[in-house]
């Protein structure tokens, strides 16, 4: 017997119930606007409609990441595909790529899920021809002049067949001279593209948000930031000045003398202990950060080794062999270190095994320095982030990092003038616990929370 999933969904708004039948008639539909404005939902609610009538097999869902695009369109908070198709659906594989196979009213649907943030992302998607192509946050799509390289055009192109085409996209606001709009959005729009759609949301169009709740989401953010107009405000806006300005001019306020003290006053235990390594060369520095995560996911830097210019292999396993040694204390770690150096990374694991050290040395993620920019932003904004006055490079770095103003993607400016192998050994320290870090801490009980969509 088939069972479904009955979904106890808040009203909708009329922007929001117009933006779903009118899509049901379009061919490339846009959603751009705030965060928790509904969009990707309204989205995942148009994707199972078609899926259930489409006469194409195989689609396809892509985010930045395959984590990104299971998360936000299969999971989308409950409301994803896999909960939209409770019951006749389950997570497999499709010629080695990770795909929800779908049981449809016509017949079975395969959604395969990937990222499409990389130069080589779109290798993923070759081989198939697509019917849907539904894809969130666009905007970290990787799109190039070269067709046969850029994702977004590879993923069109592979629609060229299809039966029934539809598109979806989702995006947050971003640059306004970012080429996602200049070569798709804003041009579909002028050159009145037939079957092209486009809203714009905001917070106040979710009606599943009460007023508490949206102040809530809204004092996450310093007002003055970039991240405030575009993901609360929903504007377009270019990315200027000091990233952290509200930790320049409110630093004392985030520093503390003693992790374990830190720990003991704010009733929290360390859970992870994690090293950041930052290999450098000519007229840059290797960095070791040490991080502390505790069982509420706040962060707190405690120690760091900062070593300029160029440095003898050998010399190097030495500072790291006395660095993990001195916050072993702490407890076992893990170490995540730049992947792009990978003879010094041999070198550390051999040092690790030949001294014993309570640590394993491993690549680091390396996400979208963007992403590491708005966790960072983040944890400060919910006083989940504090940094040992010992960590001097780590204060200073934090203090004078600045947008590239040149560049559309929200990177930092890296000219040498500021500490960026500081910053990048940090962002290194948290990243293997991004997801868990934007969650949060979770209450020990269930408790009733409105439903954001």
């Amino acid at each position: 017997m088939t069972t479904t999933q009955t979904i106890p969904w808040a009203p909708f708004s009329q922007k929001h119930i117009d933006y779903i039948n009118n899509a049901m008639q379009s061919r490339i539909c846009v959603a751009e606007g705030a965060i928790r404005s509904g969009k990707t939902i309204d989205n995942c609610i148009i994707a199972a409609a078609y899926l259930e009538t489409c006469r194409d097999k195989i689609h396809l869902a892509s985010g930045s990441t395959i984590g990104n695009a299971k998360l936000n369109i299969g999971v989308c908070n409950g409301f994803g595909l896999e909960n939209l198709f409770r019951g006749r659906c389950k997570w497999g594989k499709y010629r080695d790529n990770e795909a929800l196979f779908i049981y449809s009213q016509t017949g079975e649907k395969i959604v395969v899920f990937a990222g499409g943030g990389k130069s080589d992302s779109y290798k993923r998607i070759l081989g198939n021809s697509y019917g849907l192509w539904i894809a969130t946050e666009i905007n970290e799509h990787y799109d190039s002049d070269d067709s046969r390289e850029s994702f977004i055009k590879v993923a069109f192109g592979r629609q060229a067949a299809a039966l029934d085409q539809l598109v979806l996209w989702d995006l947050n606001p971003c640059n306004p001279n970012h080429r996602i709009y200049e070569e798709y959005i804003d041009s579909y729009a002028e050159r009145e593209i037939d079957g092209y759609l486009y809203e714009h949301f905001t917070l106040e169009d979710n009606l599943s948000i009460d007023e508490k709740r949206r102040e809530q989401i809204k004092a996450q953010y310093d007002p003055n930031s970039v991240w405030y107009r575009r993901d609360i405000k929903g504007e377009r806006c270019v990315a200027d000045g000091l990233i952290y300005q509200h930790f320049a001019d409110n630093t004392k306020g985030y520093l503390t003398d003693d992790v374990r003290e830190w720990c003991r006053e704010h009733e929290q235990r360390i859970r992870y202990v994690t090293i950041g390594v930052d290999f450098g060369g000519t007229g840059s520095a290797t960095k070791f950060q040490a991080t502390a995560i505790t069982d509420k996911w706040t962060v707190i830097a405690f120690d760091e080794e900062y070593i300029k210019g160029m440095v003898d292999p050998d010399a190097l396993n030495g500072r790291f062999s006395l660095f993990v040694r001195r916050i072993a204390e702490y407890g076992k770690s893990s170490t995540w270190a730049d992947s792009a150096e990978q003879i010094l990374i041999r070198g550390f694991q051999n040092t690790v095994k030949k001294d014993n050290l309570p640590t394993g040395v491993s690549n680091a993620k390396k996400m979208e320095i963007h992403d590491r920019i708005k966790l960072t932003l983040l944890l400060m904004a919910q006083k989940r982030l504090y940094i040992c006055r010992k960590c001097e490079h780590l204060i200073e770095a934090l203090c004078e990092a600045v947008y590239d103003s040149k560049r559309f993607d929200d990177t930092r400016l890296d000219d040498g003038t500021t500490d960026i192998d500081s910053l990048d050994a940090f962002e290194y320290s948290i990243e293997p616990y991004y997801e868990k870090l934007l969650i949060g801490p979770q209450p020990s009980k269930p408790l009733y929370m409105p439903i954001a969509r």
